[in-house]
């Protein structure tokens, strides 16, 4: 098993000013941890990246396809979307084919995360309502499950809920932990939240990849879905936007709140999970782009988002860089250094 260092230090000047300790674990589609960093069973929440296999019982009971709806509705289900006009359109319309409006989602309302969908919303002066939340779809197809198996609509966020124990039944066979060894709580949509090692979440994702890879149908649809329609699964300039876009769809990258990270390399069946230990999401995406890195999912030489991103330059109230967010690799680079990669 190789050995990775992940953590992520914040320069200003020659000196670190801040350190995020990273854990990780990278995992084969024979449940193989071919690679750590930190604690690779790491004890902690799956947040939003467990959202591509809460989809499964709806898409397994044919609730999904009784509606009509295809890869765009498939993806912002398994998305944290930024709240732009395109997700909140895609929301809208499922909602309105189930019957159903903005007050019967359990998530409450939440400014938009992306830049371009919070400055539209601001200039538009439109209400920001429920479907600008980043889980509204996750939650819309959860109401279509409930409605599918004739379920109570509400109180359906609740993990006693039928619609709560399908997602927790799912994550349990994919990850290969038992319902009762889960550790259940509230997600910040709401909705219930399950905890598990690290290397479980890898392992998850590796058998999504290869279930893909063999083409099995509800697999190779998540996975079709989100790949081909990356913009929905998060939106302008949103890291996991980018990462698939620049791998055209070779890495399927999933974002979860208080810095964890999961994603799959598809060619090679190798899931991967992140986790930030002060949950910092500035520290999650270098981490992530670094292990691809080392497992040769991405080259050395990145292109130039993803560089960005890597070697994040800490720009002061003039614009000036000051300093860098990285992954530790020995020494920190000196301010000269950081502006040499911002260019």
């Amino acid at each position: 098993m190789d050995s990775f260092e992940l953590d992520v230090v914040v320069t200003r000047g020659n000196s670190v000013e801040s350190f995020h300790r990273v854990h990780a674990a990278a995992v084969d589609a024979c449940d193989t941890i071919l690679a750590r960093a930190g604690d690779p069973e790491l004890l902690t929440f799956w947040r939003s990246c467990a959202k591509p296999f809460q989809v499964i019982p709806l898409l397994e009971g044919g609730g999904f396809d009784a509606h009509g709806w295809g890869d765009a509705e498939l993806a912002i289900a398994c998305a944290s979307h930024g709240g732009e006009p395109e997700h909140v359109a895609v929301v809208e319309s499922m909602l309105r084919s189930l019957g159903l409006e903005e007050g019967d989602l359990a998530c409450g309302p939440q400014d938009p995360l992306s830049p371009r969908g919070a400055k539209i919303a601001r200039d538009s002066g439109v209400r920001i309502k429920r479907t600008h939340n980043n889980c509204s779809g996750k939650h819309t197809a959860m109401l279509a499950l409930a409605q599918k198996n004739g379920w109570p609509i509400k109180g359906y966020e609740r993990a006693e809920h039928p619609v709560q124990q399908a997602m927790l039944n799912q994550v349990a066979l994919w990850t290969g932990v038992r319902p009762s060894e889960i550790d259940v709580a509230v997600d910040g949509c709401g909705a219930a939240v399950f905890g598990l090692p690290l290397d479980r979440m890898a392992r998850a994702y590796a058998r999504l990849g290869a279930a893909a890879g063999r083409g099995e149908e509800i697999p190779a649809r998540i996975v079709n879905a989100m790949t081909r329609n990356p913009f929905l699964v998060g939106g302008t300039d949103r890291f996991d936007s980018v990462l698939m876009e620049e791998t055209d769809g070779r890495i399927l990258s999933k974002v979860g709140a208080e810095g964890v990270h999961s994603a799959v390399i598809l060619d090679s069946s190798i899931g991967v999970a992140v986790k930030v230990e002060d949950g910092s999401p500035r520290a999650q995406y270098p981490a992530l782009i670094r292990i691809l890195q080392e497992l040769d999912a991405l080259p050395e030489r990145l292109p130039s988002r993803l560089a960005e991103i890597l070697h994040k330059p800490i720009r002061n109230s003039r614009g000036d860089v000051v300093g860098e967010t990285t992954v530790r690799t020995g020494a920190p680079r000196s301010a000269a250094q950081a502006t040499a990669a911002a260019i």
